[in-house]
């Protein structure tokens, strides 16, 4: 889920040094501290995209297999810490290699915004999807009896868990928008605010729908399990707040001309900061 590595004195220059890179033709404003470098490959990219997204989807879906399996000892604490630790480990270990979203829906969400190049979605959402598959079946083989509690499934109507998982994606989104596409945000602490935000998210929803937030978290253990119960709501509603999170932080964050400035002139002006695959 997110955002490259900025380093040492290299942060501070990112916040006026902003350069236009082509790819796969599409033109982006690219923060330089912030972006994946253009050398690696999308195969490189990809392969971190599968390993990210099998770290967190084996992490999300063991907590609650395992609260199932030992009488609730997780409990719904201890599966928010599941889900927003392994974000947090792995936004800061493969971000700079492909940005770390292991979510179609991010991908989906930063494409349509210009912020990622459409020509490597189809890889980036293979590679988590696969991934999915691999955690779900790799955790029916050790808790055999057990991976129907991984699979989400909503305990309130159709409509109300919909507007849960749209709620939830966009402030997901937000975060992530905000930390992956803009100097002006702390992005060395990117991966704590999204895995923070995964967290909460979990446990304001997580009883009601399961706050899946990420097609991939719920396609994998659906199909290990066989349930596919509503599945569609956790297909579209991520996707559609995952669009909406990404393009209201692109409507309300500083921009030129003076309005980055803060009220005691220190403030550094906006930039138009439009990040390539190293985001999210």
């Amino acid at each position: 889920m997110s955002v490259g590595d900025a380093r040492g004195n290299d942060t501070a220059r990112a916040i006026d040094n902003v350069q236009a890179e082509d790819v796969d033709g599409l033109t982006l404003q690219v923060p330089v501290s912030f972006s994946v470098p253009n050398y690696i490959s999308l195969a490189r990219k990809a392969g971190a995209e599968f390993v990210g997204t099998f770290i967190l989807i084996f992490a999300a879906a063991a907590g609650p297999i395992v609260n199932r399996k030992y009488d609730g000892v997780e409990t719904l604490m201890g599966n928010a810490a599941c889900s927003g630790l392994a974000v947090t480990i792995v936004v800061l270990s493969t971000g700079h290699i492909s940005g770390a979203h292991l979510n179609p829906a991010v991908t989906i969400a930063f494409a349509a915004l210009r912020h990622f190049p459409w020509m490597q979605v189809p890889g980036y959402i293979s590679a988590q999807v696969s991934a999915s598959l691999c955690a779900s079946f790799a955790l029916k083989a050790l808790f055999p009896p057990f991976i129907s509690a991984a699979v989400t499934v909503p305990s309130v109507d159709g409509g109300r868990a919909f507007a849960l998982e749209f709620l939830i994606t966009f402030s997901l989104l937000f975060v992530i928008t905000a930390v992956a596409t803009d100097t002006r945000a702390v992005g060395e602490l990117a991966g704590i605010a999204i895995g923070a935000t995964v967290m909460l998210n979990i446990l304001v929803a997580g009883p009601s729908t399961g706050a899946s937030m990420n097609p991939a978290r719920t396609i994998g253990p659906a199909i290990a399990a066989g349930r596919y119960k509503s599945m569609w709501i956790y297909l579209v509603a991520p996707t559609l707040g995952a669009l909406a999170g990404t393009a209201i932080y692109g409507l309300v964050k500083l921009r030129p001309d003076g309005e980055g400035q803060t009220k005691g002139g220190g403030g550094n002006s906006g930039t138009n900061n439009q990040l390539t695959s190293a985001q999210v």
